[in-house]
């Protein structure tokens, strides 16, 4: 058992952790984002891996967007909607917006760093004198 709280890491030797919650100071409805970065003896560290968590609002219905990681350029994908919730009702409509996208969309997207590299400057070429 943790608590856990914003940007403050738990250290456990054993694979699995159970959250738990203060009932005095429980976390807010919403989605929680956990990282997990796991250590060899060796002393090296993985890449991290995360995975959001939703708290459930018990009044309001709440909304589940699962969508691919990542997808090919130019193959279409599916959205799913279908893990939203409602205690004590049922959903009755999807609305589905995108809310951001890359400025050019008719090709791929570099994402990598950007190398600038200076260019001389022009030096003219003086004409020779045949005076």
């Amino acid at each position: 058992m943790a608590e856990f709280s914003p940007n403050k890491p738990v250290e456990t030797t054993e694979p699995k952790v159970e959250v738990t919650i203060d009932p005095n100071n429980p976390f807010p409805v919403g989605r929680l984002r956990f990282r997990l970065v796991v250590t060899d003896d060796a002393g090296n560290e993985s890449a991290p891996d995360e995975v959001d968590v939703i708290i459930r609002d018990s009044e309001r219905p709440t909304a589940v967007l699962d969508a691919p990681r990542a997808v090919n350029f130019r193959e279409s994908f599916a959205l799913a909607g279908d893990r939203s919730s409602d205690v004590g009702g049922r959903i009755v409509t999807y609305r589905w917006e995108l809310i951001e996208a890359p400025e050019r969309p008719n090709g791929p997207v570099f994402d990598g760093p950007v190398i600038v590299r200076p260019i001389p400057p022009i030096t003219p070429i003086n004409p020779i004198d045949n005076g």
